[in-house]
């Protein structure tokens, strides 16, 4: 297992800076394309059953490309990763995942975005997924609904690197390369879950959540939300430069607390909840694709600090980790959501990854 310094990296970063075209250069991709698929016979880790299940995802370039699955992060979408910092730094003419070149495919997990939800009818009744139902669900939408029957590369931010860990671990056959994310193979423990575990109970002991049976959102869940995004994203060096005096801080706060809230508490609960059983470290001997992990300095939930990371990829063949140096410019676990921190190293990385049958 290899390890990209901070001083290598930060130099790389400094070159590609001067190298990037304008950001409003970097949203020349196709359109996007969405659609739908619907799944039968569904059966859940529960032994929980649903005949159909809606699935959405969205495309990018012609399915002629070379495949690439795209996966997001809890309570997120396709949508959330079409944006300049993401989707314009990846997939335009010449970049690091030219849509030209490759078939981009990011599925809306199920109970998230256009995917089928708790809160189109069947509420606290909806099956209580998990990460391992999801990443199936995902299996099943590109063999069955799309056709394919092997990728180029799996990427996957935050819930989506972990999704990318059990893509990898469960499917070892099907993709070459393998990125994940501020993410860990490990299982799911310490303040991640704990922290997870308070966000999840302070909307299910509101007296308004009613068992999810409410009538209306509880007012637990706006406050969730920003206090776990508050305590989990952001860097500590990034925050310091944004929210420096109390007035700033206060101010941010105020801001965050204005925006529109979660829509729905079950689908809020059940999509925070599927990562409780997660760890996709039993299966790590399995994997054969190469792997780049990714996660920054500053991760609040994956901190680099236990060495969880450096000892999992030390016993897979192929696999190196990038470390994104803190800096005011990071934020955090968030930083990976900034694709300029790492397309230039992901082009590297693929060019060197033989395709398999």
């Amino acid at each position: 297992m290899k390890t990209i310094t901070p001083l290598l990296h930060a130099a790389l970063l400094a070159c590609w800076a001067m190298l990037a075209p304008p950001a409003d250069a970097q949203t020349n991709y196709p359109t996007p394309r969405d659609g739908q698929w619907v799944a039968r016979d569904v059966r859940f880790h529960t032994g929980e059953t649903i005949p159909e299940l809606r699935l959405a995802y969205t495309t990018l370039g012609e399915p002629s490309g070379q495949p690439v699955l795209i996966l997001h992060g809890t309570a997120g979408s396709a949508r959330s990763l079409l944006t300049p910092g993401f989707a314009g730094q990846l997939f335009g003419p010449g970049q690091a995942l030219d849509a030209q070149r490759y078939f981009i495919i990011i599925p809306d997990a199920v109970g998230t975005g256009r995917s089928e939800k708790p809160s189109e009818g069947r509420g606290p009744a909806f099956p209580r997924y998990n990460y391992a139902d999801m990443v199936a669900l995902q299996h099943r939408l590109v063999t069955e609904g799309l056709g394919i029957r092997h990728l180029r590369l799996v990427l996957g931010n935050s819930m989506g690197g972990m999704h990318a860990w059990l893509w990898a671990t469960t499917y070892p056959s099907m993709m070459d390369a393998v990125v994940p994310m501020a993410s860990q193979p490990t299982a799911m423990a310490s303040r991640n879950l704990m922290l997870r575990r308070l966000l999840v109970e302070s909307i299910r002991q509101d007296p308004a959540y009613q068992g999810g049976r409410y009538t209306a959102q509880p007012p637990s869940l706006r406050l969730a939300n920003v206090f776990y995004a508050t305590a989990t994203n952001g860097g500590t060096l990034a925050y310091q430069s944004l929210a420096g005096t109390a007035e700033r801080a206060n101010a941010l706060i105020a801001e965050r607390l204005a925006a529109p809230p979660p829509a729905d508490a079950n689908d809020f609960i059940w999509q925070w909840d599927s990562s409780r059983d997660y760890d996709a470290s039993p299966g790590l001997g399995a994997i054969r694709a190469r792997v780049l992990a990714i996660n920054s300095a500053d991760d609040e939930r994956n901190p680099p600090e236990t060495g969880l990371m450096q000892q999992a990829l030390a016993g897979i063949p192929h696999a190196r980790l990038l470390l994104i140096p803190a800096s005011a410019e990071t934020r955090g676990h968030g930083t990976t959501g900034m694709a300029g921190f790492w397309a230039e190293e992901l082009r590297g990385f693929l060019a060197a990854t033989p395709a398999r049958p």
